[in-house]
């Protein structure tokens, strides 16, 4: 193994630790199912030995012998069984702290790392990867540690039985260990890129089936189609390499192993001639020599797997061990914020070298309302990813109540938050779960007057269980019906500050404006602020913020920035403008 290898299989080795006492029933169970299936040949060898002669045959000692076999054979299966169940037991836990490990970890990542890497591939990390460290981890332990105890076994007990043949086994065997070594080295290669392949055509896969509609609109399939075969016949070249350089192993091995058994005949049979042997002891000591080299065989057999399995194992450490965002323990958590916001020269950027937000400053006070306005990738929603601290700023502070938020936890900073986006999600889960998912200990009553004031209730009465209906992330209600839950779902937990980022973008015209009136009994008395387009929803603002490329250019209410006839009333009346 490489030096990359072996520090992934050290870090394997750490969540196996835990469970060291399976190891140590596996590697017993494997000692005594071993060394009772050892006796076995010994006995056979005996009872060839009491056949003396044509006419001349010791039943009776045969008879006492086959009885002993029978009690060696069931020993040896019963350990051989238990051997399998501490072995599955091991893996099955060690793999379910392994996926809890990664996916608390997709947890606390940055956003930046979600945002950066295919969804897809995370989940086939989480998925796939895992079940191939598995297989590996299954197979491995279970034929290791037999594999092992038989090798040592069977060279002491050919050692007592002629010390000079089993010397021509022991010279024979590091054949096997170079062919496998050789042959390793190549599919351990081919296997991570197979995996990194199939991550890649997994997160292909999730991209074309979560936008189907619009791969359909736009006629994509056939270049959709085009492009997976693609990737599909790189990972079919990929995988058809590692498949034939891990099916050398075995029949490389085999041919070495028939060597060997050669050599014992050959060697057995003329100290058999010579008188130094019985035609048992000879038995005997074939039986061995193919024990001794099936091992070999075996563990060769599964190095695939194995090599498998630390490639995956791999792609699972680079999540596990990417950076985390910035702890937060010993922050402050006992904040009730009032609302008031300030924004002190802020810079930000997605990448170091191209900037987004410059030198941005802002005040509000509790209770405002301010909407924010400008062309697309004029810096909106990266403004709200930091109010949020979803992303951190690069320098200057976003403080609430006079509070650098970076000097708060998290969650207490997202509490003083409730956000309703323009893409609306929910889980698989009741209706009544998915409108009390920021509030948990939400009532029936609470979750009711939630729905009603988001003009929700009246259609989740229609549908067939009311409240306990179960919806899909995909469900089985309209677009416009699933936003409406998500701004239920703030009604509820009524914030002190609102983010709406076009809240209302998949609702019917008269619906919205029944949902406009519930946002201003919602936002009375709340600071707020309304990423919109459509500028005929943010009029009644008391503050209007143009931006354009990360900076505030004008500033104002409805009437006054008309006033100034600058960039927001070309704007806005661009909406009047005949084509």
């Amino acid at each position: 193994m490489t030096q990359k290898q072996l520090s992934v299989v050290k870090k394997l080795l750490t969540f196996i630790h835990p469970y060291k006492k399976y190891i140590i029933f596996i590697f017993i169970s494997a000692l005594l199912s071993v060394s009772f299936s050892l006796i076995t040949p010994i006995l056979i060898g005996n009872a060839i030995d009491y056949v003396i002669e044509p006419g001349r045959v010791d039943y009776k000692s045969i008879l006492q012998i086959l009885l002993y076999l029978a009690v060696s054979i069931a020993i040896s299966s019963v350990f051989q069984w238990f051997m399998s169940y501490n072995s599955t037991k091991l893996t099955s836990l060690t793999i379910s702290d392994l996926r809890s490990e990664t996916f608390k970890k997709l947890n606390f990542v940055p956003l930046k790392f979600i945002d950066t890497n295919s969804h897809g591939n995370l989940i086939n990390c989480v998925v796939n990867d895992i079940d191939q460290i598995s297989d590996g981890l299954l197979q491995g332990f279970t034929q290791l540690f037999s594999g092992v105890v038989t090798i040592l076994g069977t060279l002491i007990f050919m050692i007592n039985v002629n010390f000079k043949i089993a010397l021509i086994v022991v010279l024979l065997t590091p054949l096997s260990f170079f062919v496998a070594s050789f042959i390793s080295k190549r599919t351990y290669h081919k296997m991570r890129e197979q995996a990194q392949i199939r991550g890649e055509l997994s997160g292909y896969i999730e991209e074309i089936l979560g936008n189907e509609k619009t791969v359909k609109a736009f006629g994509y399939e056939k270049k959709a189609i085009l492009n997976f075969e693609e990737i599909n016949q790189r990972l079919y070249d990929c995988g058809s390499k590692a498949q034939f350089y891990s099916s050398l192993t075995n029949p490389c091995t085999r041919f070495v192993n028939g060597v060997v058994y050669a050599c014992v005949g050959i060697f057995g049979a003329i100290n058999a001639v010579n008188g130094n042997l019985s035609i048992g002891q000879l038995s005997c000591f074939l039986s061995y020599a193919n024990q001794y080299t099936k091992p070999f065989n075996e563990i060769s057999g599964v190095f695939t797997e194995l090599q498998s399995a630390v490639a995956s194992a791999s792609r699972i450490f680079s999540i596990i061990e990417s950076e985390s965002e910035i702890s937060d323990e010993g922050l402050l958590s006992d904040i009730q914020s009032q609302g008031e916001i300030k924004i002190d020269h802020v810079n930000f950027s997605y990448v170091p070298d191209i900037p987004l937000i410059e030198d941005f400053n802002l005040q509000v006070q509790k209770g405002q309302r301010v909407a924010i306005v400008g062309p697309t990738g004029c810096g909106k929603t990266t403004f709200i990813n930091l109010l949020m601290r979803f992303y951190d700023v690069n320098s200057g502070k976003i403080m609430i109540d006079n509070t650098d938020i970076r000097s708060m936890k998290r969650s207490t900073l997202r509490k003083q938050f409730g956000m309703v986006l323009q893409e609306s999600w929910l889980f698989n889960g009741t209706i009544f779960e998915n409108i009390a998912y920021g509030k948990s200990d939400a009532t029936m009553d609470e979750v009711i007057e939630a729905s009603k004031a988001a003009h929700s209730h009246s259609f989740i009465k229609r549908l067939p269980d009311g409240y306990d209906t179960i919806i899909s992330e995909d469900g089985n209600i309209s677009q416009g019906q699933k936003q409406l839950l998500c701004i239920a779902r703030i009604m509820l937990t009524k914030p002190p500050v609102l983010i709406l980022d076009e809240a209302t973008s998949n609702i019917d015209t008269r619906t919205e404006i029944k949902i406009q009136k519930a946002f201003l009994e919602l936002m009375n008395g709340r600071t707020s602020f309304i990423v919109a387009h459509r500028l005929s929803t943010i009029k009644e603002s008391d503050i209007i913020l143009v931006m354009d490329k990360g900076k505030i250019i004008e500033q104002g209410s409805h009437e006054e920035l008309l006033e100034q006839n600058g960039f927001y009333s070309n704007l806005y009346n661009s909406q009047f403008a005949v084509s």
